[in-house]
């Protein structure tokens, strides 16, 4: 199983390309006929939300990311490829040392893998050495018989070791050590690798020639590409990441620095590989947080080894013209949303327990554009959720057809995106665009999922977890902290963008008065509770309320006395001229100081006064003349209180 046999299949088909055109095309078509015409207007709410401020940083960012990609790519790497090239025809490192770690892997996949391995280490020259970090002892047969196939090199040795089936941490380590003991030079390399990564004729000497020309570098990693085992659909999946992945990374290669070095392939300084603290951390990197308290980490020995030449301040480099291919299945191929939901909880898992400390080491340390690189992977995963949380409220609430606006802005958007992606992948395909959708929604619910459990952990090949308690009942508390935590972030960006579209209203100046004004007489004696004066907020309320609208009172027994005027002199005006009672099984009683009644007449003229009680309807409404003009009162009952004031 080659690259050059299965590349080609490890894209979709032309059913599944053209399917997916057809489908597009007629949802497009549906979206442009539903769409309300003035949503194009710049004047239109639906318009600005689905531009959105938020939408705009994220796209301006994800722009900035694309325009340094295609300067690295064209200005930058291009001189660095030349100095190495010049570099590696007259040098060569002293010693090369490769950790292969593979874990019950196919033998037709292990054959593959060792067989490409072997052979370029053999036309490389240098002398190697390759610790095969196995599983299984027909492994052994299988590296054998590619050493026999390609005539025992002199220059190659192998050398096994069997791992212990707790992850590849403690595999990694023991390796390390051995190589260690070898006392490696500043010119020998070291390369970390997975036993299901196939590399190209000439990656050795395409990728470790840069190590040659810049004695500053510590680290770097390749470009990828796939060999899927699955469905059109998964194969599309894995190769927009390796697209999205080449963006990213050689962006940051602008930097000098990454945001992670990739465990299929990345090439290290021997002789930092094999420092004592570099070791010790890829063996037992841990976190101390305080709700976890301490945790090792199960999987993620890329982001601990990327983390320590951070820290300590050496160059990394990402290599966009050299390819390795891995041979990619999900845990559960006939499964494709459970599968890469599992396999993005253990990435970003990963992520979040080693970002936490690098943004700690500031931007001076690393920079200010990588720095802010990893402090957006922790906005992003909130901003990217406002989006479709906004869209469904308006659908909802406010005006259905505003899905179909949406809609088009998710089709227009992802692909721009996906034309992007492809000029710089080189190749394309429409099944990009809803998997763009799906990688970043999926992906921001996961990622503010985990941000909350990233002490749980789990590696699905190997069937082993990691992280929780031992004790039961410390575990069950951790979790429902867990989920206590997750809903008050999650109810509070809700809160605050229902307020935002205006889904839901702030209390204003009035509410609050009647708020307080009803908890004062909830707490007060029973007796006097009907005698405390309303005729404060319901001034402001007449103040406050727009020009020519209504004041709607509640249900239930509400006293006015002479706050209301002493508060209609502070204001000075009043803008509503309707006071509107709740009417009903439950009517609104207006009881009126024996002043104010003095001022509230009927429909035919008789003073509230003389009578004691009025009922105020719309066909017979009643007028209460303030000092600053008449006021009429509608749909309640008005009375004269017992209480002088």
């Amino acid at each position: 199983m080659s690259l050059n046999k299965h590349s080609k299949g490890s894209t979709a088909s032309r059913v599944t390309e053209v399917t997916t055109l057809l489908f597009m095309l007629s949802l497009l078509v549906v979206l442009l006929f539903e769409l309300p015409p003035e949503v194009f207007s710049p004047h239109s709410k639906s318009f600005i939300l689905a531009i959105g401020v938020v939408g705009a940083w994220r796209y301006s960012w994800w722009f900035t990311q694309a325009v340094r990609s295609v300067w690295f790519n064209r200005h930058v790497f291009p001189q660095l490829r030349q100095q190495a090239d010049a570099a590696g025809e007259t040098q060569r490192p002293d010693a090369l040392y490769v950790l292969c770690t593979s874990f019950r892997i196919e033998p037709e996949v292990s054959f593959s893998v060792y067989d490409a391995l072997i052979r370029e280490a053999r036309d490389y020259g240098v002398p190697t050495t390759i610790f095969a970090a196995i599983s299984d002892r027909s492994d052994v047969d299988v590296i054998d018989h590619v050493m026999a196939e390609n005539g025992w090199p002199k220059n190659v040795e192998v050398s096994y070791m069997f791992q212990k089936g707790d992850g590849k941490r403690s595999a990694m380590a023991e390796v390390l050590r051995a190589i260690s003991r070898r006392m490696p030079s500043h010119r020998s390399l070291l390369i970390t690798m997975d036993g299901d990564i196939e590399i190209e004729p000439g990656t050795l000497s395409r990728s470790l020639s840069f190590f040659l020309s810049q004695e500053d570098l510590g680290a770097l990693t390749t470009n990828n590409r796939s060999i899927v085992n699955g469905g059109d659909v998964t194969k599309e999946w894995y190769d927009l990441r390796y697209a999205q992945r080449h963006l990213v990374m050689s962006s940051m290669a602008v930097s000098e620095r990454l945001l992670v070095l990739t465990g299929r392939y990345s090439a290290f300084r021997a002789e930092l590989a094999t420092n004592p603290d570099f070791i010790d951390l890829v063996e037992n990197d841990h976190v101390e947080h305080w709700r976890f308290g301490n945790f090792k980490f199960l999987s993620g020995d890329d982001k601990s080894t990327w983390y320590w030449l951070l820290k300590n301040g050496w160059k990394m480099l990402y290599i966009p013209d050299v390819y390795v291919a891995g041979f990619e299945e999900l845990p559960d191929k006939d499964r494709f949303f459970k599968s890469t939901i599992d396999l993005m909880r253990r990435w970003y898992g990963n992520m979040l327990r080693t970002s936490g400390r690098a943004i700690a080491l500031g931007p001076k340390r690393m920079g200010l554009f990588t720095w802010w690189s990893l402090v957006d992977q922790r906005l992003s995963m909130w901003t990217t959720l406002i989006g479709p949380t906004v869209a469904i409220m308006l659908t909802l609430f406010v005006r259905p057809s505003f899905i179909f606006a949406y809609l088009l802005w998710i089709f227009f958007t992802r692909s721009v995106a996906t034309c992007v992606l492809a000029l710089q992948r080189g190749r394309v395909s429409l099944l990009w665009v809803p998997l763009l959708y799906y990688n970043q929604i999926g992906g921001a619910l996961l990622k503010t999922y985990v941000s909350f459990r990233f002490n749980r952990q789990s590696w699905s090949r190997q069937g082993i977890s990691a992280g929780e308690p031992d004790d039961p009942k410390a575990a069950k508390r951790q979790r429902r902290m867990g989920h206590f935590m997750h809903s008050v972030y999650l109810g509070t960006m809700l809160l605050c963008l229902a307020t935002f579209v205006g889904v839901i209203a702030p209390p204003d100046r009035v509410a609050l008065d009647i708020m307080l004004d009803e908890s004062e007489q909830q707490f007060s004696d029973p007796e006097r509770s009907d005698a405390d004066d309303n005729g404060d907020w319901l001034a402001l309320a007449l103040a406050d309320a727009p020009e020519g609208g209504q004041v709607q009172l509640p249900a239930g027994s509400l006293y006015v006395g002479s706050q209301m005027t002493e508060k209609l002199f502070e204001l000075g005006e009043i803008r509503s001229s309707l006071i509107k009672g709740h009417g009903g099984e439950r009517p609104t009683v207006l009881r009126l100081s024996p002043a104010l009644a003095e001022g509230l007449y009927a429909h035919d003229g008789q003073a509230l006064a003389d009578n004691k009680r009025f009922s105020c309807s719309p066909q017979q409404p009643c007028e209460l003349e303030t000092m600053l003009g008449a006021v009429t009162l509608t749909d309640m009952e008005v009375r004269l209180a017992s209480r002088q004031d």
